[in-house]
């Protein structure tokens, strides 16, 4: 079973809505505590799969959601990357949680970038944010990669509300001149 959604396509990469096989990579990324260190922390097999119902459930009922990263070459799971916009989010944000295996390698930019442009062409988001943790320097760097910009401190929802998060960001205009459309 797979969620209802397109497939994006970069030259390494496919992104596709969540499906049932993807259970061991989120058991995997929300079991690593380097992994799951500002996605929430480690989570026990139990709520990683309540987790990856989430995201199933965001794609049936909203029509978006984080996409799973898979690697055309090797067919692997490596992490969720796009949409996300929970009750109570402070905006519409493109995130990235990867496993530990696919970082440094440009993963997540090139996912994140191919999803912000489907964000912005298919949903008609105005502005993309992407909730990082102050000192979360790797997901700055990519959001940098990306051409957003420090917007400033944001609340999420409980039970979060409390952790400090900087929301990095860019409208619709400034990425469309940024890639040439």
């Amino acid at each position: 079973m797979i969620a209802p959604g397109p497939t994006l396509e970069t030259p390494r990469l496919l992104l596709r809505p969540t499906a049932l096989e993807d259970l061991e990579g989120f058991v995997t990324l929300a079991g690593d505590p380097e992994s799951a260190r500002f996605i929430g922390g480690v989570q026990p097999r139990s709520m990683a799969w309540r987790a990856m119902c989430a995201m199933a459930g965001a794609w049936t009922l909203r029509g978006f959601a984080m996409f799973s990263v898979v690697e055309k070459s090797s067919g692997r799971w490596l992490g969720r990357v796009g949409p996300w916009q929970p009750e109570g989010w402070p905006g519409t944000e493109v995130g990235w949680g990867l496993l530990r295996e696919g970082w440094g390698q440009g993963y997540a930019t090139e996912a994140a970038a191919a999803t912000m442009t489907w964000a912005f062409d298919h949903l008609g988001w105005k502005e993309i944010i992407h909730c990082i943790a102050p000192e979360n320097t790797p997901s700055q760097r990519v959001a940098q990669r990306l051409g957003s910009r420090l917007l400033g401190p944001v609340t999420l929802p409980p039970p979060y509300d409390t952790t400090p998060i900087e929301a990095w960001g860019q409208d619709r205009d400034t990425w469309r001149s940024r890639r040439g459309k």
